[in-house]
């Protein structure tokens, strides 16, 4: 996981192509952070290098060379105010670039610059569509796929460039069609344009502040500084309502500003676009159209039966659908743990038997499980696999309890693996700095449900607590032993309850809509999951120096799930912990997960408890906070910390 900045200022921006119809022309809202606060935030999710490069862009007039204009690129330090005192005639974009090297053998800096003068920032991974060998580096490789593409605007072509005759491709093309998590931040000096933009599912974090009358800086930031501090806004909430917010998620997509200077009065202007996405492929993944909805009364009856079947019978081959998920699943993993050679591990020749490059967030749920069990399966046998649990309520929460049984199961048909349960306990009345950290690290979500789930996995991706060891089945309890976890790369599950029927909405939804409204729903799910919960998880799992990992989002297990019939992904006239995700629970059987294929949805805040001791904190009880449907309260600040 990387942190990723960038700070323009000097350049009169045109938004009206985006038609941001929340932006305000006059904004009282200020943000004061200096760039050491930037960097700090930043290096927390990229504690292995960070670096800065400042862009000059002139006016020629000032250097009496003509009606052009030129750029330089130097490591000064740059002082945050509010872009007002900026010279007219000068603009200066600043990157910052915070590395947590997970590829290739030679360590490698952000931001980098090419000979071309091209400069890049990037937090991702590249899993496909561009080649990355085993021993490089996605960024570098990255960056040589980017110098190769056409230089004229983008606005003066479609797909392919001819230019110069060497029909290279455009930015869009080349992002559209890499595949795996990424936000970047791109200058491309021979079209004096700056290129960003996230993935098309929002697997990593990119938060912008749009220029205002009051604030015209455009600022594009992985997470807001823990310092920052609003000046001049109300955020204390009545009624539900907030304050004007600095920041806001750049939605999903690629945007670019071509940069000129004005001939009257040499003046830079700069005017932002989004682009269409050009690969057909991924279109037809964003648009999420399934296959089959509505079934008709035999097909649905042919796969009640053929469940049924299966139940009874253990031995009977599983369908083809539920073997291409599995599949589908297996290839998505290989692809997050093994085709390139972990960094750390290589550098400081660090043994395997004492290295512990991935963990699993794990609650003992069907999903949690699964990943576990495919990550046994992928990952070389010498590596321990940690299994990352947090409570609220010691031994008693429901995700302990689970947590302990899915261990055994894990065991049982891995029995050769080292399975480390770690037991991450925690008391929310004593997590005051935590609370105001995470708080910073969630904006601009702000919801007690955004802070509950934020402060939850902070902790796991932390990973300090304790293990048991001195036992044949490594689970005696009263020897307790201080572990930290130092797996670099965490395995989360999300995902998996938008793409197949696992929230309770989505039976609320199937009763009164049926099938359609069914599907309906869970296309809106997986449209909005980059605002609602991916930027959030990503900055706060990022905050520790780990990279998330999201092996059900991976664009081929999304593919497979809409290449199969809605009733066979969820027959939500079942009873819970067997029609929802019923198709999981099918890969999950495979596996020989069988009592793991049978547990209800339990999510974080509810399994670990903390939405309970939240409740109790702040709305005095479990039954006044679900007259208030607390999750969906906004913040009060200052009674917050009070």
């Amino acid at each position: 996981m990387c942190g990723i900045a960038l700070l323009v200022s000097g350049i009169r921006i045109d938004l009206s192509p985006l038609h941001l119809d929340s932006i305000s022309p006059s904004s009282k809202a200020q943000l004061v952070f200096s760039l050491d606060d930037l960097k700090a935030a930043l290096k927390r999710r990229g504690p292995d290098s960070l670096g800065t490069k400042k862009l000059l862009l002139l006016p020629s007039n000032t250097l009496n060379s003509g009606n052009s204009w030129v750029s330089s690129v130097n490591e000064e330090t740059h002082v945050l105010g509010n872009g007002l005192g900026v010279s007219e005639y000068l603009a200066e974009l600043v990157f910052v670039g915070a590395t947590l090297q997970l590829r290739g053998v030679n360590p490698v800096s952000q931001p980098l610059v090419d000979s071309s003068g091209n400069i890049l920032v990037y937090n991702g991974e590249i899993f496909g569509g561009i080649g990355v060998g085993s021993d490089n580096n996605d960024t570098e490789i990255l960056m040589q796929s980017l110098g190769k593409c056409c230089s004229c605007r983008y606005q003066e072509h479609t797909t392919t460039c001819n230019f110069k005759g060497q029909g290279k491709g455009s930015v869009p093309d080349l992002l559209s069609v890499m595949k795996g998590p990424w936000a970047i931040i791109y200058w491309q000096e021979s079209s004096k344009t700056l290129w960003f933009g996230r993935d098309a599912f929002g697997r990593r974090s990119l938060l912008v502040h749009w220029p205002t009358m009051d604030d015209p800086r455009f600022l594009l930031s992985s997470v807001s500084p823990t310092s920052s501090s609003l000046q001049g806004s109300d955020f204390e909430v009545e009624k539900g309502t907030s304050g004007i917010k600095f920041w806001e998620e750049l939605s999903c997509g690629i945007f670019s500003m071509p940069v000129d200077a004005t001939k009257s009065d040499g003046r830079f202007l700069g005017e932002i676009k989004k682009h269409e996405w050009t690969n057909v492929m991924l279109k037809e993944l964003i648009e999420w159209e399934r296959v089959s909805v509505e079934p008709k009364s035999e097909e649905l009856h042919f796969s009640r039966s053929k469940s049924l079947n299966a139940e009874c019978d253990t031995n009977l081959a599983s369908s083809v659908s539920v073997q291409n998920v599995l599949t589908a699943l297996r290839e998505s993993m290989m692809r997050r743990i093994s085709q390139h050679k972990i960094y750390q591990a290589v550098t400081f020749g660090a043994r395997q038997k004492e290295t512990v490059p991935v963990a699993v967030l794990f609650s003992g749920g069907l999903d949690s499980m699964i990943l576990a069990a495919l990550l046994d399966e992928c990952l070389d046998p010498n590596y321990e696999i940690d299994l990352l649990n947090v409570s609220f309520d010691g031994e008693s929460a429901p995700d302990r309890i689970s947590a302990k049984a899915g261990v055994k199961e894990l065991r049982r048909v891995a029995p050769l693996r080292r399975w480390r349960l770690v037991h991450i306990d925690a008391d929310l009345s004593k997590l005051t700095w935590e609370k105001k950290h995470v708080l910073s690290l969630i904006n601009p979500a702000n919801t007690y449900m955004d802070l509950n789930i934020g402060i939850a996995l902070w902790l796991a991706a932390h990973g300090e607590g304790w293990m048991s060891e001195g036992s044949s089945n490594g689970i005696d309890e009263d020897n307790r032993v201080n572990y930290i976890s130092r797996a670099r790369i965490l395995l989360v599950g999300s995902g998996a309850d938008e793409q197949c029927a696992g929230y309770g909405r989505h039976k609320t939804k199937y009763r009164h809509g049926s099938w359609l409204g069914l599907h309906e729903e869970m296309k809106l799910d997986m449209q909005r999951i980059w605002k609602r919960n991916l930027g959030r998880d990503d900055r706060c799992i990022a905050d520790n120096g780990k990279e998330a990992r999201f092996p059900f989002l991976d664009e081929d297990v999304i593919r497979t799930l809409l290449d199969i019939p809605l009733w066979e992904v969820a027959d939500l006239d079942q009873a819970s912990g067997k029609g929802d995700k019923k198709i999981l629970r099918e890969v999950a059987q495979m596996l020989g997960l069988h009592n793991a294929a049978v547990l209800p949805k339990r999510a974080i805040q509810f399994g670990s408890r903390i939405a309970r001791e939240s409740n109790r904190k702040n709305f005095g009880s479990n039954r006044a906070a679900n007259q208030a449907s607390a999750g969906s309260v906004v913040i009060n600040m200052p009674s917050f910390f009070s």
